[in-house]
């Protein structure tokens, strides 16, 4: 006996939960299969759209030169090279070339599906107001253009001229906060900045995750103050030792810690006792922002009626209607088989690092539904040897039609009711692009309003 949904959306991160949440507003039964742990918690939490256009792409500003923020270069061979940041992303969609996800999907999809995800997040995420890019810096002393962002980040963007001062903690190496600093003036940020390296509150070994700075932070834990004074509020020590730090600066930066479930109180609490505003700077791995997004959405999933099956794969798939249609998927639970049904599918599994696509000496696939994934006979065709050059296999995915349903060697449908989203597309390198969250966005709305609306029909 199969389980019977209306819609079923394989994967759990950006693109399979907004597929599942743009569906379930038609009323469909919909269904959500996740197999492992949700890349979010490894994300930095930031919503980028397009952050850097591809060779060869037009700005869409009706003369081609520029590229967005007011500089175009030649490559010597007729085509506009744009090495900055784009200041408007959307700027940039039109001239994209054949193939990419944005172009499948359309410029004003891409905008509705920002705005869903608006609807989604409340004042939880800033950055709707504009179309403009905005500069976050990073951990690395960089700035990353990005589209939205926390509440909590908004303090710090690079287009304040605020003085700055950004603390990091002895316990957490991750983050040098005075070799940021020194990269961001380098890189002639319109602010001054300095940088200091603190105790943590509390006895925390080097190797403590993340979660339990946030912990202590949420709960306020009392600690031991380190002036033979006895304990205290951990966020009271916290204020009390960067104090000292604090010149005349008007803002603070420190890394994202402050809080996994009130992180809204703790910074509001930081910026009372200092008289500054506090900022977070996104760390990597794993990632508070990105946690703290995971519950935002998957919240939205629970309030929406969409049911959640984790930690069970999808292993293959059969046909019907002479191999036109997906009539099941195939789901490994503890080595038995149970097929999954639907009247529509959406294939959001992720590209080569999340496995929902596979590399071997044999080639290139998309192991569930054999998907064709173009990529050349010669695996040394794959790559280049400058690693940070312009890499082929980054492109590699599934091949869509317009309505995101995959297509065969010959450009014809694979089936009828399935749909892609997210990184297991083609024609894009999300990473240099800084689209991938962007792109998981738009064609994962986009993929879950015509599945909901199939089958409406």
């Amino acid at each position: 006996m199969a389980v019977e949904d209306d819609v079923l959306v394989i994967g759990g991160g950006v693109a399979g939960v907004t597929a599942a949440l743009a569906a379930a507003e038609y009323g469909d039964r919909v269904r959500l299969l996740s197999y492992k742990q949700s890349t979010l918690r490894h994300a930095s939490g930031l919503i980028d759209v397009l952050g850097y256009a591809p060779g060869g792409c037009e700005s869409g500003d009706g003369d081609g030169s520029g590229n967005g923020d007011g500089t175009g270069e030649s490559n010597g061979d007729g085509e506009e090279r744009r090495d900055g940041p784009l200041v408007d992303p959307f700027d940039a969609i039109p001239g994209l070339p054949a193939g990419h996800p944005y172009e499948r999907v359309g410029l004003e999809r891409v905008r509705e599906a920002l705005l869903f995800f608006d609807s989604i997040v409340g004042d939880a995420y800033e950055g709707g107001h504009t179309a403009a890019n905005a500069l976050v810096p990073t951990v690395g002393g960089t700035v990353k253009p990005t589209a939205r962002y926390p509440a909590s980040v908004a303090h710090g963007l690079a287009s304040d001229a605020r003085s700055t001062l950004l603390v990091g903690f002895e316990t957490m190496p991750a983050f040098d906060a005075p070799l940021s600093a020194a990269h961001l003036r380098a890189a002639d940020v319109p602010f001054p900045v300095r940088g200091a390296t603190i105790p943590f509150p509390g006895e925390l070994r080097d190797d403590a995750k993340r979660t339990r700075y946030a912990h202590i932070l949420d709960w306020d834990e009392s600690v031991d103050t380190g002036t033979g004074a006895g304990d205290a509020p951990a966020r009271a020590v916290l204020a009390e030792t960067i104090r000292p730090h604090l010149e005349r600066e008007a803002r603070l930066g420190l890394p994202a810690i402050l809080g996994e479930e009130h992180p809204g109180v703790v910074r509001r609490d930081l910026e009372e006792r200092l008289g500054v505003d506090v900022f977070e700077v996104p760390t990597g791995p794993p990632s508070l922002p990105g946690m703290r997004l995971e519950d935002l959405l998957y919240g939205a999933l629970e309030e929406y009626g969409v049911r959640v099956t984790t930690g069970v794969p999808v292993v293959d798939h059969e046909a019907s209607d002479g191999g036109r249609r997906v009539d099941h998927v195939l789901v490994d639970r503890k080595g038995q088989e149970i097929p999954y049904r639907a009247d529509e599918y959406v294939l959001a599994t992720g590209g080569l690092v999340g496995k929902g696509v596979r590399s071997s000496r044999d080639g290139v696939t998309e192991p569930i539904f054999d998907c064709h994934v173009p990529h050349p006979e010669d695996r040394y065709d794959w790559f280049v040897d400058d690693a940070f050059g312009d890499q082929p296999f980054a492109r590699f995915g599934v091949v869509v039609d317009r309505e995101l349903r995959p297509l065969d060697a010959r450009g014809e449908r694979e089936f009828e009711n399935l749909r892609a989203a997210g990184g297991v597309l083609g024609g894009a390198d999300f990473a240099a692009e800084k689209s991938g969250s962007g792109v998981s966005l738009a064609t994962g709305y986009a993929a879950g309003r015509r599945a909901g609306a199939e089958v409406g029909k």
